[in-house]
């Protein structure tokens, strides 16, 4: 069995051609390799002084390869690299003359009616939990039982979307464990802790404690992880807690289990954002395409659950049997009852999924502000549906709060919007890499060492098949190693094209740089100029 993969696969040991960037990059003011000829033995193409790795199984020409990185050289704005590759046809291709495009939807031509969806469903799930979570606690105040079934329920979405396709599931292994094992205990605990202050106070004052999250997020980047927090952050912290304290002081609800509870869910998710932090740039920088949000969210769901059911069985467990479950199916009825307990579950993982979905639709100070804007509506909600009487001090003192985590989130989006849009300007200007080329050559190392070690197996079932007693079997496997050949060298095509975008995003923010430094240095020297002009036509009247 033959095919154009296996005839490529063969060429591994000699001549193999190298990912090339366009000839107008080759008076680039950095060393990436020349425009043109062919490339010797010695070295390839260099992206911020580091050599890439041979691209395996690419076309066997030069200009076959650039065609089908189909990269103009003209085009000089940063895409997507899948984006780019449709929406054009490959360069040399019959039909990109002919080829029609395709008409632009509904949802495409005003994406923020999706946006918009995504923001009212949030919103909406979120306050159906919080109203059905507190209607179960009072008639079954158990939380650890219920935030087993709240991840449960969600384990089981995530197991039948696997089995279904929808998402396909990523592989896990035990490095990924250990590195979602931290973030899974954290969530676990913050989960658990806040349902007991859930059962033991009033849903609007646990909201209002838990405005503190920010408040302990800040601290620990400040005196863990030895981040600098601006000045502006913590001043905008401090009506956070002056409001929380006020809404303490005078809750009719309040005990002391609700309290430490919810300060306990604060630290736990503080610790789960920084754990979550180390790990995202660990998956980038071992470049799991497959380990998306959704995959993410599943496993941490599935490994908190683990967590979580221990502490339900031996702290609730024989209240549970002997009268928990009696007392609750007595007050509503036992269909009700199953019915209150899948429903919360699927509340819970819902709103959770759509809160990951929601940010990667928009900009962070978007999310941190509609993240402000629910907890508004929970409390509201909250307060309407239960009928709770809040003292005017809490009230005043949950909307002071409430207010200070909206200034401290517009602030903090404010400072991350400007260090991502400066730090790559000032690597520019100091001649380091952009933030994302590390990433870059890690994955280009990874995927070749994925593509060589394939195509050896593609040689080898080869060479089975020769065999005229050949199994169906073997002809299979052989069909399936091909394919995931074909995958691999598909990916590595993506890839070149993001290094080729990667490369002209370097070279005009550095010419971009430069014309700017001229610009300032023309415009010093001819207000110098202007100066002695203006002292010398002076003088002679002042020598009179």
């Amino acid at each position: 069995m033959e095919s154009r993969v296996l005839s490529g696969a063969t060429t591994i040991s000699a001549g193999i051609p190298r990912l090339r960037q366009p000839a107008r990059l080759s008076s680039a003011c950095f060393p990436i390799g020349s425009g043109s000829g062919a490339v010797d033995g010695s070295g390839g193409n260099l992206i911020w002084g580091r050599q890439l790795r041979p691209a395996i199984l690419l076309e066997s020409s030069s200009s076959s390869a650039a065609a089908a990185l189909n990269f103009p050289a003209t085009k000089r704005e940063v895409v997507k690299p899948s984006r780019a590759a449709a929406s054009s046809p490959a360069a040399g291709s019959d039909s990109g003359g002919d080829a029609k495009i395709a008409p632009v939807g509904l949802l495409e031509k005003y994406p923020a009616i999706t946006t918009g969806f995504f923001f009212f469903m949030w919103y909406f799930l979120n306050v159906i939990f919080n109203i059905l979570n507190k209607k179960i606690y009072n008639y079954f105040p158990y939380p650890y039982f219920v935030s087993v079934i709240h991840l449960g329920v969600g384990v089981v979405y995530c197991l039948v979307s696997w089995t279904v396709g929808l998402p396909k599931r990523a592989p896990m292994d035990s490095n990924l464990f250990k590195l979602l094992l931290p973030v899974a205990v954290c969530h676990a605990l913050g989960h658990v802790t806040s349902n007991v202050s859930f059962a033991a106070v009033a849903v609007s004052f646990t909201h209002t404690i838990k405005a503190l999250e920010p408040f302990f997020n800040a601290a620990a980047s400040q005196f863990i992880l030895g981040q600098q927090i601006p000045l502006t952050l913590w001043l905008s912290l401090a009506p956070v807690v002056l409001g929380v304290s006020m809404a303490s002081l005078t809750e009719l609800s309040f005990n002391w289990l609700g309290f430490i509870s919810a300060m306990i869910s604060n630290i736990s998710f503080t610790y789960r954002s920084i754990y979550s932090k180390k790990a995202m740039v660990i998956l980038t920088i071992l470049w799991i395409t497959d380990m998306d949000s959704t995959n993410l969210y599943a496993y941490i769901s599935i490994i908190a659950l683990v967590v979580c059911i221990p502490p339900a069985i031996i702290l609730e467990g024989p209240k549970l049997m002997k009268h928990g479950f009696s007392d609750a199916i007595a007050k509503v009825g036992l269909t009700k009852f199953i019915s209150d307990l899948f429903w919360v579950g699927m509340f819970y993982h819902l709103y959770n999924q759509l809160a990951t979905n929601t940010l990667e639709r928009v900009a962070p100070l978007t999310h941190a502000v509609g993240n402000v804007l629910k907890r508004v509506f929970v409390i509201g909600f909250s307060i309407i549906v239960f009928g709770n009487k809040i003292s005017t001090q809490t009230g005043i003192g949950t909307c002071i709060a409430i207010a200070g985590v909206a200034i401290y989130s517009f602030i903090k989006a404010k400072l991350e919007e400007e260090k991502r849009i400066s730090e790559p300007l000032q690597a520019s200007i100091t001649g380091a890499p952009l933030e994302d080329a590390p990433y870059l050559t890690h994955r280009y190392d990874r995927l070749c060492q994925e593509v060589e070690t394939q195509a050896i197996e593609v040689i080898k079932r080869q060479s089975k098949c020769k065999d005229p007693s050949t199994s169906a079997e073997i002809s299979t496997k052989l069909q399936n190693v091909e394919r995931k050949l074909n995958e691999l060298r598909s990916a590595l095509l993506d890839l070149g094209r993001e290094a080729i975008t990667a490369m002209l995003s370097v070279e005009d923010q550095r010419q971009r740089i430069t014309f700017q430094k001229l610009l300032t240095m023309v415009f010093s020297e001819a207000k110098e100029n202007f100066k002695f002009l203006w002292s010398a036509s002076e003088s002679p009247a002042e020598g009179g």
